[in-house]
């Protein structure tokens, strides 16, 4: 399979699936939804491998909740970029009250092409928790 130039990938994070939608470089870029991957580190790898098979450069984001940040570590480690999104800053359209998974992931990809995100502090490795 040939390699396309760019995509952004959003993730909506949860406990045991998160929910993995793409949106193609470009204004016209197709946005489509993957599905549900299992939060596991070999079930991601697997993602990310796939997507990188297809695209020339992955663009990944999710956002900040308690699932913690281990999948940004994860997706980072693989060489790719992956921005931590407050949910408070995420800009949402008036009267759009649905929420699921799979439009949170759809949104997110969309957003992060647009540029619409902004990223978060989030603690790295190395960083120490006060009092310890």
């Amino acid at each position: 399979m040939g390699h396309h130039s760019e995509a952004f990938i959003g993730i909506d994070t949860a406990k045991l699936r998160n929910a993995v939608a793409i949106a193609e470089a470009g204004r016209r870029g197709e946005v489509w939804y993957l599905g549900e991957v299992d939060t596991s580190e070999a079930a991601t790898r697997k993602l990310v491998a796939r997507l990188a098979a297809k695209y020339s450069k992955l663009t990944f984001c999710h956002e900040a909740g308690p699932t913690g940040y281990g999948l940004h570590r994860l997706i980072e480690s693989l060489g790719h970029t992956c921005t931590v999104v407050a949910p408070s800053l995420i800009p949402k359209k008036a009267g759009d009250r649905v929420k699921t998974n799979r439009r949170d992931a759809e949104g997110l990809a969309k957003l992060l092409r647009a540029g619409e995100l902004t990223s978060v502090w989030f603690p790295t490795s190395g960083t120490r928790r006060c009092g310890s």
